[in-house]
């Protein structure tokens, strides 16, 4: 089956007992047993929901995994995967990193005695070997970063780090498995926060993990259990609800983000568009090799921090607010806001720096409403 249909149909067949087209919230935390341990596959919700079980299906076929495994939160679901580390081992990571995972890994991790190497996607890209050793276990990658979108080369990155029998993580956010699919790439393990694009709507919060590594995904789903950082039947409904519809909104948020990319490119008061759609974009050629299309995030350096700060303040239909991946396009600025924990770090984000989130909506309202407020 084509991604569109496989969306909408796997792990998601009508239900059995009353004939409902949509998987049923399954909202009970425990379920009867026939005789000890004697049971129709569930016991007790932290462990199995059958809600979770449909999503964890469906996202899985989406990105060609053989496991999956769904979290509470994008960050429940890295630190369920940093704990397959001890304390010693050696990460290295991209260094243009998601805020909350730098939080995480330099006021959580490092303290207890993991070692960190941050370094750029180029760097990934082109001499990652010399950066590895035999402690290291994991390399840490987004493709497109968030929020400089700047781009790793997800085969070379995992030639290099498989030489040293390090894992590869892909944190595919941005780039949603209908643009682009790591572990066709090499990568072991794939991550989301479903919170953003698969979900949809700005209205759920949850992660997810896939691998087609049996012994990683059995480990994986002992720490999801052990660790309790589960997604309630709810918030799984929800996430397989947005699901439905992720090729069609990726489609216009890729088309929405392309032409405003171009306005801005255009605009003599702004002062680099940071877009891997725009051939003029570093990461272009590693873009148009392993994704399907660019996707629906851009970012802008305003001409100072100060013009930044007032310009995200000034728009209408544009919403200043953190997150992304919603119908509704938001705007924010990085470096007082979800990469504000990147502040003190080498690789600071530009202080003048402007991301947008590309809804759906009209893209002629959108860039009226940022031209309307560049011009304020």
């Amino acid at each position: 089956m084509e991604f569109e249909t496989r969306a909408i149909h796997v792990g998601q067949e009508p239900d059995p007992a009353t004939g409902a087209v949509t998987t049923p919230i399954y909202q009970t935390s425990t379920f009867v047993q026939e005789a000890v341990g004697v049971h129709k596959g569930y016991d007790y919700a932290r462990v199995a929901n059958p809600t979770r079980t449909a999503l964890q299906e469906c996202l899985a076929s989406l990105e060609g995994a053989a496991h999956g495994h769904a979290f509470s939160s994008g960050l429940g679901a890295a630190t369920t995967l940093m704990h397959l580390l001890s304390p010693g081992d050696h990460v290295v990571s991209v260094n243009d990193v998601y805020g909350g995972i730098y939080r995480m890994f330099s006021q959580v991790y490092e303290p207890k005695g993991y070692r960190f190497t941050f370094l750029s996607a180029q760097e990934i890209s082109s001499g990652l070997a010399e950066h590895l050793d035999e402690k290291t276990r994991l390399v840490w990658l987004e493709s497109p970063t968030n929020p400089l979108l700047n781009l790793v080369d997800i085969r070379a990155a995992a030639e290099a780090a498989h030489a040293v029998g390090a894992l590869v993580v892909v944190d595919n956010t941005f780039a949603t498995p209908y643009l682009q699919q790591p572990l066709s790439l090499g990568a072991d393990v794939v991550l989301h926060s479903t919170t953003k694009y698969l979900g949809g709507h700005s209205d759920v919060v949850g992660g997810f993990l896939a691998t087609n590594d049996d012994a990683t995904s059995e480990r994986l789903a002992f720490l999801q259990k052990s660790l309790g950082a589960v997604p309630g039947p709810f918030d799984s409904w929800l996430v397989l609800r947005g699901v439905k519809t992720l090729a069609v909104r990726m489609e216009k948020h890729c088309e929405n983000a392309a032409a405003i990319a171009s306005f801005l490119e255009r605009e003599t008061r702004v002062e680099r568009v940071l877009y891997p759609g725009l051939p003029t974009h570093p990461g272009h050629t590693i873009a148009a090799a392993q994704m399907r299309n660019f996707g629906g995030m851009v970012s802008f350096l305003a001409g100072s921090e100060e013009e930044a700060v007032a310009l995200v303040a000034r728009t209408q239909i544009w919403k200043l607010a953190e997150s992304l991946g919603g119908v509704e396009s938001l705007i924010e600025q990085p470096a007082g806001m979800t990469h504000a924990s990147t502040a003190n770090a080498p690789f600071a984000v530009p202080p003048n720096l402007i991301r947008l989130s590309v809804g759906i909506e009209s893209a002629a309202d959108l860039i009226a409403d940022l031209e309307s407020a560049l011009a304020t």
